[in-house]
């Protein structure tokens, strides 16, 4: 049976933003759409839910034929229902966001480019784009605040200055490089990663005196580490990490 309402029904959409970190900036990935409406600019990957998929597989779906990029873990940002957000119909978007290591990506589909952005260097955005990419980024800086982040943005080793950098750009501020090492530690989703010393020494066995080994003390290095992952996922599954400037 089938059935008919009183009231219009709107179109309902998908959008994904995606991030990335080089070491300096942050990023963002973007589409030229290759039609109308908007052809010629840059957009988030997106495109309208199919009837037999839930929003967040439109937005993995979408993502991937346009970008060619295949994500987990999409979080959702919010919808946006702005009456007169896209002069096609009448459209909801669901808007989701996620952090990702940089990987290549090409527009397919209906997208005639993809690439990375950084945010400080953006094009001008289709739609409602730069309302949703500032909603983003305010989410990002409270996420950094309650839950670990880096573990997919940085190489498996790293320094304490890469991963301030990376806190940096999120936050859009400078951040001091001592406090941020004491708080950074302080939380305990960190370990240092045991570099192998070379402890050998030269002996001198022609002498008759014995003599005791000298060793050449080693340049003071910076630390590397890596993120715990057991604490790592078990701040993210509990909701219990907290990190204050």
């Amino acid at each position: 049976m089938s059935y008919t309402y009183k009231y219009p029904h709107p179109a309902i959409a998908a959008d994904c933003l995606v991030f990335s970190f080089d070491g300096q900036e942050l990023n963002v990935l973007l589409i030229e759409r290759g039609s109308e409406p908007c052809k010629g600019m840059w957009a988030f990957p997106g495109g309208f839910m199919n009837i037999d998929e839930t929003a967040e597989e439109c937005a993995t779906r979408e993502l991937k034929e346009e970008t060619g990029l295949d994500v987990c873990g999409l979080k959702q940002l919010g919808a946006f229902s702005a009456v007169h957000r896209d002069p096609r119909e009448r459209v909801v978007s669901v808007a989701f966001y996620v952090l990702v290591s940089p990987s290549a990506v090409s527009g397919g589909d209906d997208a005639r480019d993809a690439r990375w952005f950084p945010i400080q260097k953006l094009p001008p955005l289709a739609f409602d784009h730069e309302n949703i990419l500032r909603k983003a980024l305010l989410q990002l800086r409270k996420d950094s605040y309650f839950e670990p982040v880096g573990l997919e943005l940085l190489p498996r080793e790293f320094h304490i200055g890469d991963l301030r950098r990376l806190y940096e750009a999120i936050l859009g501020v400078q951040l001091d490089h001592r406090n941020f090492e004491r708080k950074i530690l302080k939380t305990g989703v960190l370990q240092i990663v045991d570099d192998e010393e070379d402890n050998s020494c030269f002996v001198n066995f022609d002498r008759e005196e014995s003599r005791s080994c000298q060793r050449k003390k080693p340049e003071q290095k910076a630390k590397k580490y890596a993120f715990d992952k057991n604490r790592y996922n078990h701040f993210k599954q509990n909701n219990d990490f907290r990190f204050e400037l």
